[in-house]
């Protein structure tokens, strides 16, 4: 048995899914762009391991300013695995009630933000809440969820809703119920997730429609770009630039906390 051609053949069938969702991906980047345009930022929150699309989508080679990364550490530092800041800890607090709110608290949200919210199983408290606190603010609210997997698990919610429900554009992974994807001959449970897969695909193709509006509106980005392609001192000029644009951006989600 050839697990590696098995993984490998998941993996394309995650590549179908997402060129399925073309239409909801071109939504969310407009929602999105519109948002930057205004002068005003995405809001990009996962729990778990979904903190990977979070930081995939900024800051790294090939993104540009515009996206509020919210990665809590408390929720996603999974690297000591067992004791202090172990996982056991961090898969508790993401799903304490309040939590959400606590997080949301520091910045001044206005309809003009837009949203996304990352959870494989969409059944996890905090960002569940994380997503409902933004619907109220009347906020747009994309998620990315594994749609079976979703359907498959039990919200840890008292009211049995899950992320889809505070959603306004649901993206799926496409990823098998429980995620790992391979079934190996004398192991019970089987291996190798898919849904990072999914989700890495999903918020590059939203980066890159999203960098085609901004610069189709005369307000190009600027990209996180490698020495080796535009020259060391232009790469630096980009980053330096960047990410004086990104300060400025969140200056504005402070200034006006409390009020």
């Amino acid at each position: 048995m050839n697990v590696i051609w098995d993984y490998l053949q998941h993996t394309k069938k995650i590549v179908e899914q997402a060129e399925k969702q073309q239409e909801l991906i071109q939504q969310a980047a407009a929602w999105f762009a519109d948002s930057i345009l205004k002068g005003r930022m995405v809001h990009v929150f996962g729990s778990g391991h979904s903190r990977i699309m979070v930081e995939e989508m900024w800051p790294r080679y090939g993104s540009f300013p515009g996206f509020n990364p919210i990665v809590e550490l408390s929720l996603t530092f999974h690297n000591l695995v067992v004791g202090a800041n172990g996982q056991r800890q961090a898969m508790f607090l993401e799903n304490v009630e309040g939590l959400a709110e606590r997080i949301l608290r520091n910045f001044d949200i206005q309809e003009s933000d837009c949203a996304l919210i990352i959870s494989s199983s969409g059944c996890n408290i905090v960002p569940i809440e994380i997503a409902e606190l933004f619907q109220r603010k009347k906020v747009k609210v994309v998620a990315i969820i594994t749609e079976k997997h979703a359907a498959a698990s039990t919200s840890k919610r008292k009211d049995g809703k899950k992320l889809n429900d505070f959603a306004d554009l649901v993206l799926d992974t496409g990823a098998p119920v429980g995620d790992a994807m391979v079934y190996i001959p004398g192991l019970e449970t089987p291996v190798a997730p898919g849904s990072t897969v999914g989700g890495v695909l999903l918020v590059n193709s939203i980066k890159a429609e999203v960098a085609r509006l901004l610069t189709a509106a005369g307000q190009p980005p600027k990209v996180l770009t490698a020495g080796c392609i535009v020259g060391n001192e232009k790469a630096k000029e980009l980053f330096e630039s960047a990410y004086d644009e990104h300060a400025h951006r969140l200056a504005n989600l402070y200034k006006n906390v409390g009020n």
